[in-house]
Order: C-alpha cells, then structure tokens, then sequence
C-alpha cells in the first residue's frame, strides 16, 4: 500500500535531487523509496555472517604492525621516481 509522505527540504536540494533523479531515469518518489529501503537494511547488517576465511584472518596482522607504513611507502615512492 503506498501512502503519501510530506518534506521539507531546501529548494536547491530539491533541485538537485530532480536532476539525480532524472539521470536515472526514476522518479524522486522512487529514489526517495529506495534510499529509506536502503537504510532499513543497513539495520540488519547486523545479522550478517562473516565467512569463515576472513574470521580466520581477522587479528593475524597486529595494529603496532602496520603504524606508519604510509610514510614507508612515500619514501619507497620518492627513491623509485627520483
């Protein structure tokens, strides 16, 4: 069953969201629709099962391990391109 839903929203959002929407070929209603669908989902991300592999990777690398490895790779990126 599909009921009506007022909002409120700032003209250029609105706008904005016209044109996204027409990209793609959906209404605002639908893209609203799907957005809110969207989220509900989100909530049962909870309930999800996490593959057994990467249960069984999770905490192989130590957090201590892997500290500063951006500069690590900036230096390697600076000695490789000089």
């Amino acid at each position: 069953m599909e009921t009506k839903l007022t909002l409120k929203l700032d003209e250029s959002i609105i706008n904005q969201a016209k044109k996204y929407a027409l990209k793609r070929q959906k209404s605002l209603s639908r893209l609203v629709e799907d957005y809110f669908r969207g989220l509900s989902n989100d909530d049962n991300l909870e309930e999800t099962t996490i593959n057994p592999i990467v249960k069984e990777l999770s905490g192989i690398i130590d957090e201590k391990d892997i500290k500063g490895w951006e500069s690590d790779y900036a230096k390697y990126l600076e000695q490789k391109y000089e």
